[in-house]
């Protein structure tokens, strides 16, 4: 089993910068490949980033491709999300996501674990 826990969120104004922590606990995050997705009220949960612990490739959408990046801190088995120039329409609750599966990590149906997640807000 793998307990996740989102922590960094608040309320920044567009174009600041947030860095969002998964904090694992019960396997290491080494050998789990680690996912972020966001949701806003009356909408699917959509696909942030990924990133394969197999050989280290990571995944993003278009819409914030350049913008924010997916990491590990393997010593604090912490998955990261840098993100920078946010928009407002970044707005959401954000969730990590955890597998050890190989498989899509662009859908939600890729992951077993899952964080509670964590409010973004970007004001104009």
């Amino acid at each position: 089993q793998v307990q996740l826990v989102e922590s960094g969120g608040g309320l920044v104004q567009a174009g600041a910068s947030l860095r969002l922590s998964c904090s694992a606990s019960g396997r290491t995050f080494s050998r789990y490949s680690g996912g972020w997705f966001r949701q806003t009220p009356g909408k699917e949960r959509e696909f942030v980033a990924a990133l394969n612990w197999r050989d280290g490739s990571t995944y993003y959408p278009e819409s914030v491709k350049g913008r924010f990046t997916i990491s590990t801190d393997n010593a604090k088995n912490t998955l990261i999300l840098q993100m920078n120039y946010l928009k407002p329409e970044d707005t959401a609750v954000y969730y990590c996501a955890a597998t050890w599966r190989p498989g899509t990590l662009s859908t939600t149906l890729g992951y077993d674990y899952w964080g509670q997640g964590t409010q973004v807000t970007v004001s104009s």
